[in-house]
């Protein structure tokens, strides 16, 4: 099918992207061209290093953030743990309840740090008496949304660092998260982009709050002058976080991240979140204004139906994404006869 702009080979009745994104045609033809090239022996690794600039300025742009803010890695959980580390003994992190665990396992992690967990509706209130609030943007069990500006608010009341996962919303909700103190995502769901890549965004002045718990010659300032020997020469910006690449991931999100970053966010937003809403309508539900769907079914009726989903905290889970249509809607509801 085609839908802004571009051709999904996506079946219908898939509403399973936030677990697995479709990627528009021109990522996988990319894709599919570098594996030829590296079958046939035409690869050079230097060659990925155009692939990880143009991802890295893409994200950048999707945050409204300078690239050289912004750090290359593989997953959230690798890119979390880059501040959790760095938090010295004492520290008091606040997260919500049933967030997805590569938010909060880092920190746990740290025998240091004391994690606390509130509900996601409360937590602006409860950010007093924290030193670091880490939280997704969107919730992945169910599609909820973290109130941004009332965060930013009692975090700098408090004088308390940020930490947000835009995975579950980079992609269709369009965000103001520059003042974060770190913003961070992967690009297998919304946008399109194969697993192995994630990227870090680092407020200039958090940067020595962060640390390199995966230093490598890729996060020198000139990678290819760093592969061999001492001293510690990382880059002096966010590429200091930087993961060697995984050359493949990067190729795709280098064309999926450019792709999203050109489309008017505020559209692909009132398309998900109006497909998402309709089928609550139906259902005679309220609208939840997210564009994930977390429902009281039957996964076996759901399957049958034709309809891919996923199953969270006992609900089944659906989103709806650029390339669905009322059709997957009425597929679903199939599953409610």
């Amino acid at each position: 099918m085609r839908a802004f702009g571009t051709d999904f080979a996506v079946p219908s009745g898939y509403l399973n992207t936030p677990s697995v994104g479709v990627p528009p045609a021109p990522v996988a033809e990319a894709v599919a061209e570098s594996v030829e090239r590296w079958r046939t022996g035409a690869t050079r690794p230097t060659d990925f290093d155009e692939y990880v600039t143009r991802s890295r300025a893409a994200f950048a742009r999707l945050l409204g953030v300078e690239p050289g803010r912004v750090a290359s890695g593989a997953s959230v959980s690798q890119l979390v743990a880059n501040v959790a580390v760095a938090l010295p003994a004492g520290t008091r992190v606040l997260a919500a309840e049933g967030d997805f665990t590569s938010v909060s396992f880092p920190f746990a992690a740290n025998p240091g740090v004391t994690v606390t967990e509130v509900p996601l509706d409360v937590l602006p209130s409860r950010v007093e008496g924290h030193d670091v609030v880490a939280v997704s943007v969107v919730q992945s069990a169910d599609g909820r949304i973290v109130d941004l500006p009332a965060l930013r608010a009692a975090a700098e009341a408090a004088g308390a660092a940020v930490l947000l996962d835009a995975t579950q919303a980079a992609g269709w909700l369009p965000l103001d998260v520059a003042w974060a103190d770190w913003v961070l995502g992967a690009g297998y769901k919304w946008l399109g982009s194969p697993r192995g890549g994630a990227w870090l965004a680092v407020r200039p002045d958090a940067q020595e709050r962060t640390r390199a718990v995966a230093a490598n010659w890729y996060a020198g300032e000139d990678p290819w002058a760093t592969v061999y020997g001492l001293p510690l020469r990382l880059a002096g910006d966010a590429r200091a976080f930087d993961l060697s690449p995984v050359w493949l991931a990067q190729v795709g999100s280098a064309v999926a991240l450019e792709y999203f970053a050109g489309l008017d966010l505020a559209q692909v937003q009132a398309h998900n979140v109006g497909l998402a809403d309709m089928l609550l309508e139906k259902l005679g539900l309220p609208p939840r204004g997210t564009a994930i769907v977390s429902l009281d079914a039957d996964p076996g009726r759901v399957a049958s139906a034709g309809v891919v989903s996923s199953v969270r905290g006992g609900r089944v889970r659906v989103g709806f994404h650029l390339y669905n249509t009322a059709d997957d809607v009425e597929q679903l509801l199939h599953a409610f006869e």
